[in-house]
Order: structure tokens, then C-alpha cells, then sequence
């Protein structure tokens, strides 16, 4: 089901869908319910999402866990028990993902309890640590945090969210300084102030940052910490396979996670009082992409697969600049797993784009020019290498002094360099990537979802921050806010729950396929890449940076063919509804977060920050609306939509 919430009226809008779609349920507009009484004057984000479940069945309240979990005592129990059975463990926190929201959630949780940090690769491994431009936050006395909102509530076409909006713009400076505190080291000026610099969209300069390495040097400050808390333990080279969930009367109610441990192929299963999921996002959707390799939705897949609320799906940010190595004069060898980011701070210092004949072309189509918001420069890009049947554009910062490139910018210059090129002296050639998801599990105020137990920080996160598009650098920052915003009711939470030793076998247990023998596995390794291959270029080619409604119908019945003859594939080599193996996991994860895309984009009968359709090219008033895919009638008919403890054993 999608559906739409109005913000600032009494009202509950809301779109339902009656068409079925070669597998995905599509949205049409119908008329509005009114629920006198249920509302006040002005919905918040949160309370809209609160209302909106009680209608749906799902209350929307941190009530005690399942009449079933039985007290077990003391911590100290818990945790001697995680040391016998190297296959169940048992935490008062799951933390799933190790990028600023999981880390700093983690730091502060740890005070109350014992933390499960788990990630799927190294800890680093995060978009967190390939986030080159910085975090924004009002630090200048000639700034302000209504500045801060405006720029937020323009950028994201005023789809935000305006209370989050203002608790992240006032709130950001505070976490700042506690990653100061912490120890992480932020460029500073000649006066001794922290230098701030400007980007696409912000009226003021207000971005702090480590030169271009600005997530790196938050992550290790962050590790560090982690590293030397007694009460977290890192779990590396685990991968999230799904939530463990069960149901209590009207509630869904998380107990913890099942994963992978990809390096000894073992099943761990992880019960937890409190769940935060922190996964990032799904980048890989899209075959060039920003993102880490381990960007595959699969928290945005678990959560739905548990009936979570997912929204905003269809704003899928690009990147206008990330590094086209077709244009460079020495070409890569292999191609790279994700695409190499040029900070948005380029253009922030004066870099300008040109087209190949070295013509401007950002003021065709904006007077903010390059500072245009991202969205804007994407399709601008997008416009002149389809009109002009070229791969690439170039962004030019060569006329800027030499020092202050390299200082500012040394990360770009390396990288650059080793392929031949001095942005000290010559263009860099760039091309938009697929870069973040604005939409996904949908949060409250304070990172809670309509599953009880289970709270979300970062980018699988939708808060209502972002709205129709990200204002550049606001991400690390909603991160650091909405961690620290889910402590207190997760804390809560955890000391009004108890835990149990016998819930690890309330669920079935996923099992890796060794039966199958390495000839068979081999041969589904290679189906399984062709296929992701294939998914990437449909939704590239369909549900990119311009659509339109005869494109995404498409998109959905070509995705909903290859995921059943996938599928089908892997049955009749033997595989079985509750086998794992981690190339299998992410493709189901792939699919599921690309059909909500395509869904999503579909209810929107309008042009709105990042989505934008040829069908529907303006911006309607009346649209002006959150999309939401409700759990109540989502399509459980293939293998990627769910839960491995809930499949259909034939």
C-alpha cells in the first residue's frame, strides 16, 4: 500500500493501490479520510506516521516486549552465555552498520549495556569514510539556524520535514563538538577558527571538514573510541541477513538479527533487547555509484521484509561529479567497484563546469550556476551529454592558486594524478553517479520505526530531513543527530525488556549451502553477477536521472521477469528457501530496494527535487506530499520479499 501524508492540516491523506503491476502494487490518488479528533492543528512527521499505523493496526507506542519473553536476571548472564554457544549471542544492543550514526549510537548506548557493533566488512568499510566534502552546522556568528532551515527546506522542495528540520539545524553544532571532544581534527583557519567552507546550496559557508577526507577522519576518531570501550564488541565480516521478529497482538516487535559470518560461512544469530539499524544505503542499485561495495539496501530490504514502514523511495540522489575515468589521460586497468567521488566543495571554491567545447553551461540553466543545488547540476549534466551524445563533462578549479587546491583538496589530486592528470593545471573530467537515498525506513523524532525495538540513524533512515533532495553535507550531520536522538528511548526501551535464552529457537535457522557442492555454487555465483549486472542497467537506463511513466512501467516488468527467472534458476540447482551465501543475500536485498524505487516513483504524478518525470514535469502544490509504503499490502510472493524464517517450505 502507498500512501501519502499530509503535513500542516488535520487531515490524513492517503493513496491506496488497487492495480497490480507484474508483481509490484502501483499507486493511484483517491479521495481523503479526515480523523476528527486524532490530530492536532499541525502533524509532525512523527505523528503523522503515529496516526497513520493506529489506522493500519500498528500501534505506535514503546510498550513492554512479547508476553513470551521471559526475565533471564542480570546482564552478566547474558553475556557468559554469548561465550558457549559461538553461534548465538545475546546483547542488551545490536548495533547493524559501523558508519557514524552506528558508531556514535554505540558509543553512548554502552554506557547502559553490552553492544553489538556488527558489519559486514571491515568497520571502515562505510559511506561514512568516502565522504569527502564535511558536515554542516551553523558555527559562524553571521549565520543562523533559520539560514540553515531555509537552505534544507529549498534544497529538499519543500518536501521536508519543518520540525526535523529544526531539531537537526539546532541541534548539529552540539555534535560537532562532541566529535571535537572526541578527538577528531577539523580544518582550521589562520585566525584559529574552524575553517567553513561553502557548497552547492547553502547560502552561508558553514561546512566543516578535514580537508577532502572529512568522513575518514570522523570514522577514526569514532573506531578509536570503540575500539577502547570495554562494553562494545565488533563483530566484522557479518552480514545482515534479516531481522528476527515476531508479533504481539497489533505490535511487530524486533528481537535482534541473523547473520552470516562471511569468512567462516557460519550462521550467527544475534538476540538483542534494542536494534539499530545503521546499514547505510543502496547505491549498487545503479551500475555507477559512490557507494562502497557494501551499499546493497540491506537494511532498507530487512526492515520492509519485517513491515517496517519504508518512504521516499524514488528520490534517489546523483551525485552531478563523481570522477568519469573514460576522460582521463591514463585509464584505470579495472574498472572500480564504486565510482570515485569529486567533493561537492569543488565547485563550492569556484570550480566550473564546461562541456566538452569548453562552453559554461551551469547559467542556462540555473542563476545560482554551480551552486546550484545537486539535483539541478545532475540534470543539467545529464541535459548536455544527451544533447550532445558525449560521456562526460569537465569541472575546472586550474584557476585557483596552486597551494590552495592541494591544501584543500588532496585526496582528488592524488587520485588524479596517478591517472596522468594535475587539477592543479587541467580539468577533471566528471559524470553524475547514483550517491544517496533520501528515502527509506521511516524514523520519528527519535530514530523509532513502527517496529517496537527496532530504531534507525543514517542514511537507510528517512527522518523527513531530506525531503524531494539532500542539501549537500547535511547527511553526516542528520547522522550524528538522529544517533544521539535514539539513545534515551532505546535505553528505555532496554530496561523495560528482558531477554531469553530460549528465543533463539522461536525462529528457524538460515543454513549455508555446502550441500550444494562448489560446481553448483560456482554456477550460481556467475548467474548471480549477470543478473545484478542486468538489474543495474535496467534501472539505469530506466529509472535514472530523467523518467517517465512508460519507463518505469517497464523498469517493473523487466525487474519482476529477471527476479523470477533468477529465482527460478537457483531452485533448480538445488537451492533451498532458507539457504544464505552473501552474493545471494545482497541480489535478493537489490531487488527488493529496486522495486520500491520503481514503485515510489510511479505513485509521484510530479516533477519534485530528484524525482523528475517528463510526464509530469511541474511541481504540484496539491502532491506536495510523503510517499509511503505501508506493510499492510506489500507483495510477499517471491523469494527477495520474505523473511527467510517466514518462507514457504514446498
Amino acid at each position: 500500500m502507498t500512501t501519502s501524508i499530509a503535513g500542516g492540516s488535520s487531515n490524513l491523506h492517503y493513496r491506496l493501490s488497487f492495480r497490480q503491476a507484474k508483481g509490484c502494487r502501483q499507486a493511484s490518488w483517491i479521495s481523503s479520510l479526515t480523523f476528527n479528533g486524532c490530530l492536532r492543528n499541525e502533524i509532525s512527521w512523527s505523528d503523522g506516521l503515529s496516526k497513520l499505523l493506529q489506522f493500519q493496526r500498528y500501534k505506535f507506542s514503546r510498550s513492554t516486549i512479547s508476553k513470551n519473553w521471559k526475565p533471564l536476571g542480570t546482564r552478566k548472564v547474558s553475556v557468559s552465555s554469548c561465550l558457549r554457544d559461538s553461534t548465538v549471542k545475546y546483547f542488551d544492543f545490536a548495533v547493524i552498520g559501523s558508519g557514524v550514526a552506528g558508531l556514535r549510537y554505540a558509543l553512548e548506548v554502552a554506557k547502559y549495556g553490552t553492544v553489538a557493533v556488527i558489519t559486514k566488512a571491515e568497520p571502515h568499510e562505510s559511506n561514512t569514510n568516502y565522504a569527502q566534502g564535511g558536515v554542516s552546522a551553523v558555527l559562524s556568528p553571521s549565520d543562523s539556524v533559520e539560514s540553515h532551515m531555509r537552505d534544507t527546506m529549498v534544497a529538499g522542495a519543500y518536501l521536508c520535514d519543518e520540525e526535523t528540520v529544526r531539531v537537526v539545524c539546532t541541534e548539529g553544532p552540539d555534535r560537532i563538538r562532541e566529535l571535537i571532544a572526541m578527538g577528531a581534527m577539523f580544518d582550521h583557519g589562520e585566525d584559529g577558527n574552524l575553517h567553513l567552507a561553502r557548497e552547492g546550496g547553502h547560502s552561508h559557508h558553514r561546512i566543516v571538514h578535514a580537508a577532502d577526507m572529512t568522513g575518514r577522519e570522523i570514522e577514526r576518531a569514532l573506531l578509536e573510541a570503540v575500539v577502547n570501550d570495554p562494553n562494545i564488541s565488533v563483530f566484522e565480516h557479518h552480514f545482515a541477513i534479516d531481522l528476527l521478529t515476531s508479533q504481539d497482538g497489533p505490535d511487530m516487535v524486533c528481537h535482534g538479527v541473523d547473520t552470516l559470518n562471511t569468512e567462516t560461512q557460519q550462521v550467527v544469530r544475534f538476540i538483542s533487547k534494542v536494534t539499530l539499524l545503521a546499514s547505510g544505503g543502496a547505491g549498487h542499485i545503479y551500475p555507477s555509484t559512490t557507494n562502497p561495495p557494501v551499499a546493497t539496501g540491506d537494511g532498507m530490504a530487512m526492515a520492509h521484509r519485517a513491515q517496517a514502514v519504508i518512504s521516499n523511495m524514488e528520490f534517489v540522489q546523483f551525485h552531478p561529479t563523481a570522477l568519469a575515468d573514460e576522460g582521463l589521460p591514463i585509464k584505470p586497468i579495472k574498472a572500480r567497484e564504486n565510482a570515485f567521488l569529486i567533493t561537492e566543495a569543488v565547485r563550492g571554491d569556484g570550480g566550473i563546469l564546461y562541456n566538452l567545447d569548453w562552453e559554461r553551461f551551469m547559467p542556462l540553466y540555473d542563476e545560482r550556476a554551480e551552486l546550484a543545488p545537486r539535483d539541478v547540476v545532475a540534470r543539467s549534466i545529464d541535459d548536455q551529454l544527451k544533447k550532445r551524445c558525449e560521456k562526460y563533462v569537465l569541472l575546472d578549479i586550474s584557476h585557483k592558486p596552486r597551494e590552495k587546491i592541494l591544501s584543500h583538496f588532496p585526496n582528488i589530486a592524488a587520485e588524479c594524478l596517478q591517472y596522468g592528470l594535475d587539477i592543479t593545471r587541467q580539468p577533471i573530467p566528471v559524470v553524475p553517479a547514483a550517491h544517496y537515498m533520501c528515502g527509506g525506513v521511516r524514523a520519528g523524532l527519535q530514530g523509532e520505526t513502527n517496529v517496537q525495538g527496532l530504531y534507525v540513524a543514517g542514511e537507510v533512515a528517512c527522518t523527513g530531513l531530506h525531503g524531494a533532495n539532500r542539501l549537500a553535507s547535511n547527511s553526516l550531520l542528520e547522522a550524528l543527530v538522529f544517533a544521539r536522538r535514539a539513545v534515551q528511548p532505546s535505553i528505555d526501551h532496554m530496561k523495560s525488556s528482558s531477554l531469553d535464552l530460549s528465543a533463539s529457537n522461536w525462529w528457524a535457522r538460515p543454513v549455508v549451502p555446502s550441500s550444494l557442492g562448489s560446481n553448483v555454487m560456482d554456477n550460481v555465483s556467475r548467474k548471480t553477477r549477470e543478473v545484478r549486472r542486468e538489474l543495474q542497467s535496467i534501472m539505469w537506463k530506466y529509472v535514472g536521472i530523467v523518467r517517465s511513466t512508460t519507463r518505469l512501467e517497464t523498469a517493473e516488468g523487466e525487474i519482476s521477469e529477471l527476479e523470477a527467472q533468477w529465482e527460478k534458476y537457483l531452485f533448480e540447482e538445488g537451492w533451498e528457501q532458507t539457504m544464505v551465501g552473501l552474493e545471494a543475500c545482497e541480489m535478493r536485498n537489490l531487488f527488493c530496494c529496486a522495486k520500491l524505487v520503481v514503485s515510489s516513483a510511479l505513485a509521484r504524478h510530479e516533477s519534485r527535487g530528484l524525482h523528475y518525470t517528463i510526464d509530469f514535469p511541474h511541481v504540484e502544490e496539491s502532491k506536495r506530499l510523503p510517499t509511503v509504503i505501508l506493510p499492510s499490502l506489500v507483495n510477499n510472493n517471491t523469494w527477495s520479499s520474505r523473511q527467510l524464517h517466514k518462507q514457504v517450505i514446498f
